[in-house]
């Protein structure tokens, strides 16, 4: 079964042609026959916002989006909070080829918050972190020593989050100005979560949290980031392609153990 050739008056087909093109990592539409936007120019009247401008010209037209960042992620006292301050935020342009914000899952008084890097399309169809086979070895692995996102039991818990709350078309890596963008809501996460060890899986949070990048390099290594213990590892997704790294993420799960432990 394939899509209608003609959809325009049939919104459910509509609507279904645009998820699969959002699917695809459709990110702008091009017509079928070129338009000289120069005769558009010289035809259209000039628009309403550009003479506002003109009649006040040093008035601001547009807020400042790190800074409304860093007010909606303060003003936020409550993990609930933080998911409605999220779902206003309007500057991040994922949020618009997104379906679903995808904020965490777990147990949030667990001891170890896990943060990722971005939903792929399984989560953003769930609308929960680490949903598709990455997230089924995550599990995998944690369960190895003891942890699950599914445990009411905070000693054995697990929390996990994102840097980024919306899907990258075509599951791209994460740009540095969308990271930079969220931080202040991860940080914030973080905070009201108050674990007492991050995992960050990937270079995305790596880079999010210290700054740095370089995930092969730094794992296994304890540092520090928001006054918390922090063990880089690497991203389930690259061990599902390198299975030979996975002896290298044991020796990191063992070293979380014995973290917890004292």
């Amino acid at each position: 079964m394939g899509i209608a050739s003609n959809i325009a008056d049939d919104w459910h087909a509509a609507l279904a042609a645009l998820s699969w093109q959002v699917e695809a990592g459709v990110d702008e539409v091009i017509l079928d026959a070129p338009v000289n936007r120069y005769a558009l120019a010289a035809e259209a009247p000039r628009p309403v916002v550009a003479r506002a401008v003109e009649a006040a010209p040093f008035s601001p037209i547009a807020s400042d989006p790190m800074a409304e960042a860093r007010a909606l992620a303060a003003g936020a006292g409550t993990l609930a909070a933080l998911r409605d301050a999220i779902a206003r935020f309007d500057h991040c342009e994922l949020k618009r080829g997104a379906r679903n914000l995808v904020f965490a899952d777990g147990n949030p008084a667990a001891r170890v918050l896990v943060l990722g890097e971005a939903p792929g399309a399984e989560e953003d169809r769930e609308g929960r972190p680490f949903v598709g086979r990455a997230g089924q070895l995550l599990d995998r692995m944690f369960a190895t020593i003891g942890l699950a996102r599914t445990s009411p039991d905070a000693a054995s818990a697990l929390y996990i989050t994102n840097v980024l709350p919306w899907r990258p078309p075509g599951n791209r890596d994460p740009e540095p100005e969308e990271i930079a963008m969220l931080r202040p809501f991860v940080e914030r996460h973080i905070a009201l979560v108050n674990p007492a060890v991050i995992v960050v899986m990937g270079n995305t949070p790596l880079d999010a949290l210290t700054g740095q990048r370089g995930i092969l390099r730094a794992r296994g290594t304890w540092t520090e980031a928001l006054g918390k213990p922090l063990l880089p590892m690497a991203h389930p997704a690259y061990l599902l392609r390198n299975p030979a790294a996975k002896r290298e993420a044991w020796a990191d799960l063992l070293a979380l153990q014995a973290r917890l432990r004292g």
